[in-house]
Parts: C-alpha cells; sequence; structure tokens
C-alpha cells in the first residue's frame, strides 16, 4: 500500500514545551517509532505541521515573511524527522523534499486569518502583542478564552509544484518527507512565476491533496488525541470509531484543531474512495485495520 501520514507540528513540541532542539529530538522517538512501523511494511510518503516552529521563528525574525520562515521549519523538521527514519531503516532510501504549493491570492482566508501558530499566551499579553506587532490573535480551541494564539491565513492548497519530482521518489522506493507545513505558500505573478505569500497552509489539507495526487491507498492524519469525540469538549463526548463524510459533516468540530483534519480526512474519502484515519501517533498502524482512531469511508 502506498500510505500519507500527516504528523502533528505538535510531534515534536507540545504546549508549555522549552523549544529547543534537545526536546523536539526527544518527542520524535515516538513519531518516529510509529513511521518505522509503517514504513517496514508499506511506502511511506510523511507530511508534517509547523505551527509552533514557524511561529516561534516569527518571533525571533519578525521582519521575515512566513513563506521563508516556513522554508525553514520545513528543512529543520524534515531533517530531524528524515535521520530519526534513517537510523530506524537502515539501508532504506529516505529523502526530504522542500515543497512549494499554490495558493490563490484571491482566496477569501486572506482576509479571515484562522491558522494558529506559535506559543500560547493569556489574553491580556495575545492582545498587546496584536497591539504592538499588528497580528491577529484569537482563542485557543476550546479553551473557554483562557488561552490565545496568533492566527494567520490560511488558503487553500492548490497545485503542488514539486509533485512530479515527489512521483520519482516513491516510484523509486524512497521515503519522502514533502509539504512539511502544508508546503511552502506561493502564487502566480501576472508573468506566471512564482512569488512566496503571507500565510501558513494547513497541513492536513495539503496531506489530502498530495495523497489524492499521488493515488494513495490511505490517509493517515496522525495527532495527540486517540479519535475524533462527538460534542468534543463535553465531559461525556464519545469516540466516533467510524464514520462517512455525510455524518461528520453533519457535525461541527474546531475551526483550529479537529475541523481541518476532519475536512481532509472527508475529501480524500470522497475523491478517490479510499479510507482516511484520524488518531494517535503511536496508534498509527493499528489505524489502517480499524482497531484504532476514526476510520472515515464511504462504506463505513
Amino acid at each position: 500500500m502506498l500510505i500519507v501520514a500527516a504528523l502533528g507540528g505538535n510531534a515534536l513540541l507540545r504546549r508549555g514545551e522549552r523549544p529547543d532542539a534537545a526536546t523536539q529530538r526527544a518527542n520524535l522517538e515516538t513519531a518516529a517509532d510509529a513511521l518505522a512501523a509503517l514504513a517496514r511494511g508499506h511506502r511511506l510518503v510523511v507530511t508534517h505541521g509547523n505551527g509552533p516552529q514557524v511561529g516561534l521563528l516569527a518571533l525571533q525574525a519578525p521582519a521575515d515573511p512566513l513563506d521563508l520562515l516556513g522554508a525553514e521549519t520545513e528543512g529543520q523538521i524534515g531533517y530531524l524527522i528524515e535521520q530519526a527514519l534513517t537510523n530506524r531503516l537502515p539501508g532504506r532510501p529516505i529523502a526530504t523534499l522542500l515543497t512549494q504549493v499554490v495558493v490563490d491570492r484571491a482566496d477569501p482566508a486572506f482576509d479571515r486569518p484562522t491558522k494558529p501558530i506559535g506559543p500560547v499566551y493569556d489574553r491580556a499579553t495575545a492582545e498587546r502583542l496584536a497591539a504592538e506587532r499588528g497580528w491577529t490573535v484569537a482563542p485557543e480551541g476550546a479553551c473557554d478564552g483562557a488561552a490565545y494564539r496568533r492566527v494567520v491565513a490560511s488558503p487553500e492548497p492548490g497545485r503542488i509544484v514539486e509533485l512530479a519530482t515527489i512521483r520519482l521518489l516513491v516510484e523509486a522506493g524512497v521515503t519522502v518527507v514533502c509539504c512539511g507545513g502544508g508546503g511552502i505558500p506561493v502564487a502566480l505573478d501576472a508573468d506566471g512565476a512564482l512569488r512566496g505569500v503571507e500565510a501558513v497552509i494547513d497541513k492536513d489539507l495539503a496531506a489530502a491533496a498530495l495523497a489524492r495526487a499521488l493515488g494513495a491507498d490511505a490517509l493517515l492524519l496522525l495527532t495527540d488525541v486517540a479519535a475524533v469525540f462527538a460534542d468534543w469538549p463535553a465531559p461525556a463526548a464519545e469516540p466516533i470509531r467510524r464514520a462517512t463524510p455525510a455524518g461528520l459533516r453533519a457535525r461541527s468540530f474546531a475551526a483550529g484543531s479537529m475541523g481541518p483534519k476532519v475536512e481532509a480526512a472527508c475529501r480524500f474519502a470522497e475523491a478517490t474512495g479510499k479510507p482516511a484515519c484520524i488518531g494517535a501517533l503511536a496508534d498509527a498502524a493499528a489505524l489502517l485495520d480499524g482497531g484504532a482512531g476514526t476510520r472515515v469511508a464511504l462504506d463505513a
């Protein structure tokens, strides 16, 4: 099988942790074990998030545009994943590819920033930074207004510029790390030239687009929760083990967290008739056979 696995940015850096290399390497151990287990039995393409990392870089280099910061984090995180997999899969060819993804400059997302990046702040700190730096800030998930993050534009992913190269690598038996952070956001100028834009593409939607374009047999959206939960965050929230796209679309999910994962899973299942699974990183192998997480399929 050809599997596209989308790794959450929190696999490397979790809430409240020190944003140093040692912490990210330690956190990646679990992710690398799970990904290596998949790669031993299947062809594997890995994508990853970069929300915490790109936001921290933006604090260190506030004058740098988000497309440049996205490229930096794609190289940084890709290197860590590639090295960890190389250590677990000796002799296996593995490559990280900086990937550009075309977006539409007229996308309404540029007028409605929703993608959270960087660290979490209390409301007063977030509002102060927003005033000082011209940011847009918003409450984090379902935290009842107690936690805020910077949010930026998250336009729809379009054409993957390096798709032909990714296909060549996959066909040659290479495990590929690509489309990191949703890919580097670029748009076409009037003369047809590619130019970077100020945005961060959602990595789950980009992973779904990549999986469709590659003809993948399954899409795995790996995160820090065991499954999609109905009525989250109510105390009686129940995990949804199997669902159709229509069934999930009838519910509502947080725009900055589970919402994009659900939408990505629905798009892949609808477009291909093949399953998409959402669940915990450590359960990656079990997601494929329905033993864990949420399986989204037309016949669910």
